[in-house]
């Protein structure tokens, strides 16, 4: 890991959690379905007594185990980093679900303005947790040991990797309840827009921003 603007850098991560956790939160909250990513631990919640968090917690230790399995000596220990991340985003989603449970929009247009004012936080904490290059969560990790292990190219993975989320998530609703639980056209939107919403806002945002705070380590990359 490099250490130039290491304290920006962390900075820019913890603000990037917090951020997605709130965009995670006001879409559980509409209730029009949550982002691929949070679609399988929201499943999980609904069908134990386990909170979103700790499910979240859950599969990202499970996610940096099978990086570990998959890279094996090529691992880097730096990359373990991945599960102070996660503990801190699994606390803060229920943080901050708490906090947003006075939100019940009615209806059905309140509910997409409530969506996709979730949809743009996930996709600004998303630029801020990429951007700040310091660790990259769990999700991405395992992507990333994916596609190092077998030669893949980032993108296909990623969309195949959200798609398995979602398929069993949606397994998982149908068995236990007969239906889908946190998977509806909101993580539809949240697939087709958070990359989006994120390159823009990299774009537009946080790049300028920290190439000015660190630019001798935004010069090299």
């Amino acid at each position: 890991m490099r250490r130039e603007c290491l304290a920006e850098r962390c900075l820019l991560l913890a603000a990037g959690l917090v951020i997605m956790a709130y965009g995670v939160s006001l879409s559980i909250q509409a209730g029009l379905g949550t982002s691929p990513i949070s679609s399988l631990p929201y499943t999980l919640s609904q069908l134990t007594p386990i909170t979103v968090g700790t499910a979240t917690i859950g599969m990202h230790c499970l996610l940096i185990l099978l990086q570990i399995l998959l890279l094996r000596r090529r691992y880097e220990p730096v990359q373990l980093l991945q599960l102070p991340v996660a503990l801190l985003f699994g606390w803060l989603t229920d943080l901050t679900l708490s906090t947003v449970q006075f939100l019940s929009p009615d209806g059905y247009p309140q509910r997409w303005i409530c969506c996709l004012l979730g949809i743009v936080l996930v996709g600004i904490g998303v630029s801020c947790e990429v951007n700040a290059s310091v660790v990259p969560l769990a999700g991405e990790g395992f992507i990333l040991a994916v596609c190092r292990t077998f030669s893949l190219a980032f993108p296909g993975v990623k969309v195949g990797f959200d798609c398995s989320l979602v398929g069993i998530a949606c397994v998982l609703g149908l068995l236990g309840q007969g239906r889908l639980l946190g998977v509806r056209e909101g993580t539809v939107a949240a697939a087709v827009l958070v990359g989006l919403v994120s390159k823009q806002v990299t774009k537009r945002v946080v790049r300028p921003m920290m190439e000015r705070m660190c630019p001798a380590f935004f010069r090299e990359r």
